[in-house]
């Protein structure tokens, strides 16, 4: 059985992941702007997917290292940023004292036993919100799929390619695709059948979704948000995703020359416009990967709605040279700062060196502290 204390180290790891992943996401994304690269849609929705399998994975580069470490074939493979920070303290690079130094560098160690065991009432409330959260947002996930089914299940069997099923439905008005244990579905209005544009644009939209496999990412970032609802940096992601799947989903449709950028903005618009008047069961319902959504917030904010920007995107669409390059240039620099943060933050496995030279520093600190005190009290005497 796992212990308790590794499966909460993994998940503050985690969490920490993301924060510093997301940093360097936004960092990767200001250099592409810089470049020029502001409509490289398709490059930045790969790169965010690459960054998140690199977080996934990364465990396994851990447990790889430690192998090596703990059987002598790399003895000195030992990057931790916890001895990294108290060789810099005993370099004099720092001025504290060493006691309030220690307690600082054992902060996560304390946090984590003092939650293992409830110790205090700071912890009862963090473990209190924590399973509060994820039974809220497993329930909320649960009728939010069910929801889904409904839809999906009250529509109509129109057409069918392999694994793909195409079905007409009365109770949305948004063009919408999903995927089951097997099978993908993808549904459209009814509506839409006597309107041959907006079918068509409708049909190549949800198809160029399946292509990037933006069900599965939708699907696989829905299950993770119970966990992590109480990390911004996983909610800022996960719209950093929604938004480029559609920026990217709509230069690729466009780039293949079949569909004119009038009739496409033009159906976003119209789409736009009717799921102002849809009902909650849809907006509830995921995950779904859709046409379009109404950002009522932006309107109400002052701010440009996302809509808006998806049609300007269209309007200033560039087709980009030689993706791949550019992928593998962010790519490699961006992945290994943080398969290194990883091995970094992780608790360090034993006792080395400057950990003992620092307990002994603490240790005599206190000593004298005792010693001047005791001394203190025979003067007075």
């Amino acid at each position: 059985m796992i212990p308790g204390d590794a499966i909460v180290d993994a998940f503050i790891d985690a969490n920490i992941l993301l924060v510093m992943a997301y940093g360097l996401w936004c960092l990767a994304r200001f250099v592409l702007h810089r470049a020029g690269l502001k409509h490289a849609y398709n490059t930045q929705l790969k790169l965010l997917n690459a960054v998140f399998l690199a977080i996934v994975f990364s465990p396994f580069l851990i447990i790889g290292l430690r192998t090596l470490h703990g059987t002598g074939v790399a003895p000195n493979l030992n990057v931790n940023l916890t001895d990294m920070v108290v060789s810099y303290y005993l370099n004099g690079g720092i001025q504290m004292k060493a006691s309030e130094f220690e307690r600082l560098v054992m902060l996560r160690e304390t946090f984590t036993l003092n939650l293992l065991q409830a110790a205090s009432w700071m912890s009862w409330i963090v473990i209190a919100a924590f399973l509060s959260g994820l039974a809220v947002g497993t329930v909320r996930l649960i009728y939010s799929m069910f929801c889904l089914r409904k839809i999906v299940s009250g529509s109509y069997a129109w057409r069918s390619f392999g694994r793909i099923r195409i079905r007409l439905s009365d109770r949305t008005l948004v063009p919408f695709s999903t995927r089951g244990l097997r099978n993908y579905y993808i549904v459209i209005p009814s509506h839409m059948l006597t309107q041959r544009t907006e079918m068509k644009i409708s049909l190549a939209h949800e198809f160029q979704h399946l292509r990037q496999g933006d069900i599965e990412w939708e699907i696989l970032l829905e299950a993770l948000k119970p966990f992590f609802f109480l990390n911004p940096a996983f909610h800022s992601w996960k719209r950093q995703v929604e938004d480029l799947r559609e920026f990217s989903c709509d230069s690729q449709v466009l780039s293949r020359g079949r569909i004119n950028v009038r009739d496409y903005c033009e159906t976003l618009l119209s789409v736009c416009q009717k799921t102002l008047r849809r009902d909650r069961a849809f907006v509830i319902a995921v995950p779904k990967v859709t046409l379009v959504t109404a950002d009522r917030s932006a309107v109400r904010d002052g701010r440009m709605s996302f809509l808006e920007r998806r049609v300007t995107s269209l309007l200033d669409h560039n087709k980009l040279r030689h993706p791949n390059l550019i992928f593998a240039a962010v790519f490699l620099p961006l992945v290994g700062a943080i398969l290194l943060t990883a091995v970094a933050i992780q608790r360090p496995g034993d006792w080395s060196h400057d950990r003992l030279m620092l307990s002994t520093v603490v240790n005599l600190e206190r000593l004298d502290e005792i010693n001047r005190l005791s001394t203190f009290g025979r003067v007075r005497n």
